[in-house]
């Protein structure tokens, strides 16, 4: 027997620990035995729990109506043709189609049309939305010109990424821009996801979208993410297109002098 077993430590130090300092990843879990440690199974139990409150949590639409009234924004609420949250998870066509009632209460809400529709849905990530939502159209509000500014923003439950589309084209927009909660991951239960679409209407397909994806403290701060939107937008209006045929060049603006270079949007045509 060896006599030195006594003196070794009851720990050996992964040579991967100095990665998890700088990635969410799940690196050099380590192991006791054949399992794992016990602090990795409580890590893991309470991320997969965070992760499924995300997805069943409902989304308090008058309390986000009023932050973003105080920002200014003119906004409304709708839901989709999903009338529980069980029924959304389990149908996600009818989360993509407003109530058949919608399109009419809209409507009749006279909300000033405008070039672009803002839809923010609670998608599969409510705590998402809540969070995030409504620092990032903060972050959005000073690159738009003030006649882009004013635009209706849509809060929509039970809500996918199509709805916006049926939406925008019940209020005669010519732009929709999406903001959703993402599918919930083990380290990131409350990324927000940008759609934008241009010319939307029922039937779009996700190749006709642009994608602005993970924003959040952690992943893609509200700044950049407003930088990217507001350069989308412009281009897209501009242009008259988005999806594949839209390449975010944006960072091309960033190399050649940054916010400051960015062109004014274009208003809304006569």
């Amino acid at each position: 027997m060896d006599d030195n077993t006594n003196d070794r430590p009851p720990v050996t130090e992964s040579p991967w620990a100095e990665w998890r300092k700088v990635s969410p990843a799940r690196l050099a879990l380590g192991r006791v035995g054949t399992g794992l440690p016990t602090d990795e199974v409580l890590r893991f139990g309470w991320a997969h729990a965070m992760a499924r409150d995300a997805i069943h949590a409902a989304l308090d639409a008058p309390k986000l109506a009023a932050k973003l009234q105080q920002q200014g924004w003119i906004t409304a609420q709708t839901r989709s043709h999903a009338p529980d949250r069980v029924t959304y998870l389990r149908r996600p066509d009818l989360g993509r189609v407003l109530d058949p009632h919608e399109g009419a209460r809209l409507r009749a809400l006279d909300i000033a049309a405008g070039n672009i529709c803002i839809v923010i849905g609670d998608g599969l990530s409510s705590i998402a939305v809540e969070r995030h939502a409504a620092p990032l159209l903060a972050a959005l509000q000073p690159l738009l010109p003030a006649e882009l500014a004013g635009s209706p923003v849509v809060i929509a439950t039970q809500a996918r990424v199509a709805l916006a589309d049926e939406v925008a084209d019940v209020l005669k927009s010519r732009l929709s821009i999406m903001l959703i909660g993402e599918r919930p991951g083990l380290s990131s239960p409350d990324s927000l996801g940008i759609y934008i679409t241009h010319a939307p209407f029922s039937g779009r397909s996700d190749a006709d979208r642009n994608c602005i994806s993970n924003v959040r403290p952690e992943g893609l701060s509200y700044a950049a993410a407003a930088f990217k939107l507001a350069w989308l937008v412009r281009e897209a209006l501009g242009r008259g297109l988005t999806g594949v045929n839209l390449k975010d060049e944006s960072d091309l603006t960033l190399l050649n002098g940054g916010i400051a270079n960015l062109d004014r949007l274009p208003g809304p045509t006569k």
